[in-house]
This record gives C-alpha cells, sequence and structure tokens, in this order.
C-alpha cells in the first residue's frame, strides 16, 4: 500500500479547523499560508480526495475532511505519546496542579493517568478549587499549574483553551418570578465568580438577586435548579429541558473558556510537558514551547 498519511500535513489539518481557517492556521503555526495550502494538498493527493470545501459560506471541512480529523487527533495523540516514552530525556520534580471541580468529569483524570506512567520520576499533586481561588493561587506561586474556567474576555495571551463556552441566565421552567422582590440565586459559593459578575454588572432586576444557595458542585446546581429553588448562571453544555433560559430578562452574561494556564514564572518543563498534554485532548491552542 503506498499512500501515507503525514504527520505535519495531519497537524495542520487540525489547526484549520481549531482556529477556523488557513489564514490563523499559518499564523499559530508560524508558516506561510501557501506552506499550510500545500501540506493539505498534498495530503488530499494522497488519500484521493477532497478535505476543505474552498467554497464562500460552506463548511470548513468537507465530510471526508471532518471524518479524517477524527481520526487525526487520535493519530497525534498516539505519536506523541509514543515519542514522550521514547523520548531519552527523563522528567523529574514536583507539579502542583489546581483544577475546577467540571473539569474533573472530564477526560483530565486519562490524562494525569498517562502521564504518571510515562513519567514515574514526577509527583503530581492535584486539588480541587474554585477558579477564582486557583488564579490567587497562582499569583502567589502555590501552584504551577491550573485547569479552570475564565471570561473570554479575561484569556491571557499564553492560555491553552481547552473549549468555550456561552454563560446563560436559568431557572426551572415551572418556577414562578416575583420581580416585586429580590430574586433568589443559586450560587457556586463565596468565591463564584458567576456572581461577582452579576453583582458588578448593573442592569439587573431592581429588586436585585438573593443567594438561597452556596453549592461549588456544578451537579449540586443543576439540581437545585430543576428543583425550582431559584435563578442561576450556567454554562450552556449544562442546559437541560427542564430548564427555562432567560434571554431577555437579565443582562447577557459574558463566554466562558476552559483553559490550562501555566504562571510565566514557571519555566519546569515537566510542568509544560503536562500542560501540553492536557490541552491535547482539546488542540485548540498552540502548545507551549519547551526550551
Amino acid at each position: 500500500m503506498s499512500q501515507r498519511l503525514d504527520i505535519d500535513a495531519l497537524r495542520t489539518l487540525c489547526a484549520i479547523e481549531d482556529f477556523g481557517g488557513i489564514t490563523r492556521a499559518s499564523e499559530q503555526l508560524a508558516l506561510s499560508q501557501s506552506a499550510v495550502s500545500h501540506k493539505v494538498k498534498r495530503l488530499e493527493q494522497g488519500i484521493e480526495c477532497d478535505l476543505l470545501t474552498r467554497r464562500s459560506g460552506a463548511s470548513l471541512l468537507t465530510d471526508d475532511g471532518k471524518r479524517l480529523v477524527g481520526y487525526a487527533r487520535r493519530i497525534l495523540a498516539l505519536h506523541d505519546e509514543a515519542l514522550l516514552n521514547m523520548s531519552k530525556r527523563t522528567l523529574a520534580g514536583k507539579i502542583r496542579l489546581g483544577m475546577t471541580e467540571d473539569t474533573t468529569s472530564s477526560d483530565l483524570s486519562r490524562v494525569l493517568g498517562r502521564f504518571t506512567r510515562l513519567h514515574p520520576n514526577v509527583q503530581v499533586k492535584t486539588h480541587v478549587r474554585q477558579s477564582v481561588v486557583l488564579e490567587g493561587e497562582m499569583e502567589r506561586g502555590e501552584i504551577d499549574l491550573g485547569v479552570m474556567q475564565v471570561f473570554s474576555h479575561r484569556k491571557h495571551a499564553a492560555d491553552l483553551v481547552l473549549s468555550e463556552d456561552a454563560l446563560v441566565w436559568v431557572k426551572a421552567v415551572d418556577l414562578e418570578l416575583d420581580f416585586d422582590k429580590a430574586l433568589p440565586f443559586l450560587a457556586y459559593d463565596e468565591n463564584c465568580f458567576y456572581r461577582q459578575w452579576a453583582e458588578q454588572v448593573g442592569n439587573m432586576p431592581e429588586a436585585g438577586l438573593n443567594t438561597v444557595l452556596e453549592c461549588a458542585s456544578t451537579a449540586g446546581i443543576v439540581s437545585a435548579i430543576h428543583s425550582g429553588l431559584g435563578v442561576a448562571l450556567l454554562p450552556g453544555r449544562y442546559v437541560t429541558p427542564e430548564m427555562q433560559v432567560l434571554d431577555d430578562t437579565f443582562p447577557e452574561p459574558p463566554n466562558i473558556s476552559y483553559v490550562v494556564r501555566v504562571p510565566q514564572r514557571v519555566k519546569s518543563v515537566a510542568v509544560k510537558t503536562l500542560a501540553n498534554e492536557i490541552h491535547a485532548e482539546g488542540a485548540q491552542a498552540p502548545v507551549l514551547r519547551i526550551a
């Protein structure tokens, strides 16, 4: 069989999908647009199918392109894991990792397990806190790496973006709100940056909000919404058919981003390697450069 899939070309195709086109992909890959186009063209010729639509207003990738991207991400993950496993560079040291509760239910545990197997001389100590707490810990030098939520407009240039989501006001479908009284509000806890935003934004209903529940768990907040305990700010991924999105009642909240953040002071190769492995599951931003 003479056909081959080039690793760099697969990585380029994934970047085109992640960043929304050849122009942005070329910027992130530090390549010219013609170089990016050439890589994709050779890939198309090698497998004899079109991967990009190249039509204004059409979807970026063809059906074949979308199918190949799915394979490409798996191939690249195995490729990068094999390189790490066979590398003569032995990583060692300690990593203090902070993450939010909602990221613990993702693929992060699998990534941490794989990282521990590949790098047995690296000790990873993890704790779960709210995003505002993690930001403070990073500023004070108490953790080396954070996986957390931030408002999208507050991302750092070096953040590795895992995913983005809309933040929406919701309540139970059958909950009746009395706008002559302070509205019952469900907060994550005293460090809930959703509540902090709501208290500062202005243009709220005149009677304001009254926090009736503080719960650090997203599952707990979702359950409280279903039970009709109050209104809440919730990432769109958690909205269920039993909830009503309040589009016109409250100020429009900013979008949120799930990011991997390494403080600038941290130069550890082990930390940056773990950050890149976590990010590889989302693959929506350029990797950290390891000196």
